[in-house]
């Protein structure tokens, strides 16, 4: 088996990696990408660089993540555990462990998200496995915000409340080429609107961007601000946000999911500050679950290059993130429930979105290997993690880490050839989607009475009987 023939990968690891590349290659992949993200060295300068306040003694930050990522992907059930399993190699006590997650500073967290995606990105570059972009010329990114689940009451002011306690708030920034996060922005107030952190937006707009988000995001601030900085928008309008409409509305065809109009929306900022955009409105076939029956959508994209069709599609297209929110949710634990501490719990979110990132990589080079089109619609997130999960501590042992550092240093073209060689040996039928059918409509039940139950063996046999 020809295998890691690139140069600065030595022939010696044809022997080592061989029987795990054949069986059980996207475990290889992954293991190769996330050394390549969590490389101690890395980690830690980074931490030097942005941290303000903390400071290394003892315990390193990489040693932090590389325990937090262990619960993270599912290998251990508890950051307890994670410490019980690594305690040799540690030289600090458990409770030392709390203290320091309990204090990690949300620039760190932000930095860990924002780093990852810049070492990714290149090599996403070298596969040649970038999304076709939605409009041409231009880069879009999608923003969405997400509240954590509510943790545990462990701490003593939690314990005399029943009302769920919510760790904080994170934005995040999407970049839909390459479908890595690039930015997150995070407050540990869980009962913040997503609104007030949309100022530190602003100095992430860059020309040609278009920024894509839900009503939530739909303020005059983020709006002009956008427009100022040569950027453009793609944002459902908020009910608050009234504007003056001019001319009459005019129909524009058809999409997916109604029929499009499009006029022109004059807005003025507190500072008067006067400026238009063309409000597309799309008539739903079927009204929402709010049961809106219209969306109106605001941009300022050129009409003579992108329709009103187009803008519709674009706007469609922001279910990448929940989606991305959702699979984080599914396959990975970023929401551990026992984080009580704000800090604590958002460090362990962005090291999930770290993950996500790694994730992202992982299928550049399936769709350079295989297609984009097999990849984006058959591939599944849950079995790819399952068969991580499943392979990962066993490979750890038979591989030792010292065989794993070769890609901390590797190039991005190096890792890059030796990703589309692995990915030569994954079988997609493997990890295939399972889509369902149409839901059934809920059947009716009989109210409840309390301390009621009912036997399933006697309904079942009822169900033959009849």
């Amino acid at each position: 088996m020809q295998m890691f023939t690139v140069e600065g990968f030595p022939m010696l690891l044809d022997k080592v990696f061989a029987p795990f590349v054949k069986e059980k290659p996207i475990c290889v992949m992954a293991r190769a990408v996330l050394q390549r993200l969590l490389d101690p060295q890395q980690i830690d300068q980074l931490f030097a660089r942005a941290a303000r306040r903390q400071y290394t003694h003892e315990l390193l930050f990489s040693t932090l993540a590389d325990l937090l990522s262990r619960v993270i992907l599912k290998q251990e059930p508890s950051v307890y555990a994670a410490y019980r399993s690594l305690e040799q190699q540690i030289p600090v006590s458990d409770q030392s462990i709390y203290n320091k997650l309990q204090h990690v500073e949300l620039v760190v967290s932000a930095a860990l998200v924002h780093e990852s995606a810049q070492r990714v990105g290149p090599v996403i570059e070298r596969l040649r496995a970038k999304l076709p972009p939605l409009v041409a010329g231009y880069h879009v990114r999608f923003l969405d915000g997400n509240h954590l689940a509510a943790t545990e009451h462990r701490l003593t002011e939690l314990r005399s409340t029943w009302a769920a306690p919510l760790p904080g708030i994170v934005l995040a920034v999407l970049d839909q080429e390459r479908l890595t996060v690039t930015d997150v922005l995070l407050t540990e107030d869980g009962q913040a609107q997503e609104r007030s952190l949309l100022q530190e937006i602003y100095p992430l707009v860059r020309k040609k961007d278009i920024w894509v988000a839900d009503r939530n995001f739909c303020t005059l601030g983020l709006l002009w601000n956008i427009f100022c900085r040569g950027g453009f928008l793609v944002i459902r309008q908020h009910g608050n946000l009234q504007g003056t409409l001019l001319g009459k509305r005019q129909p524009k065809g058809r999409c997916e999911t109604g029929s499009i109009y499009e006029q022109r929306l004059r807005l003025e900022t507190e500072e008067g500050e006067v400026f238009e955009v063309r409000r597309i409105t799309v008539e739903l076939d079927e009204p929402t679950r709010d049961g809106d029956t219209e969306l109106h959508i605001l941009t300022n994209l050129p009409a003579q290059k992108v329709s009103a069709v187009k803008v519709a599609e674009i706007y469609r297209k922001r279910w990448t993130i929940e989606g991305l929110f959702f699979e984080a949710a599914q396959t990975l634990s970023c929401e551990i429930d026992t984080l009580c501490y704000p800090k604590a719990a958002l460090f362990a979110f962005c090291l999930g979105l770290l993950v996500c990132n790694a994730v992202a990589l992982l299928k550049a080079a399936l769709r350079a290997t295989h297609g984009e089109e097999v990849v984006q619609k058959k591939l599944s997130a849950y079995y790819l993690a399952l068969e991580i999960r499943q392979t990962y501590a066993g490979m750890m042992v038979a591989i030792g880490p010292a065989y794993w550092e070769v890609f901390n240093t590797c190039s991005d073209t190096a890792m890059a050839q030796v990703l589309i060689e692995i990915a030569g040996h994954v079988s997609l039928q493997r990890f295939r989607k399972t889509p369902r059918g149409p839901k059934k409509p809920a059947a009716k039940r009989k109210p409840y009475k309390n301390g009621e139950h009912v036997s399933t063996a006697r309904l079942i046999a009822e169900r033959k009987s009849r």
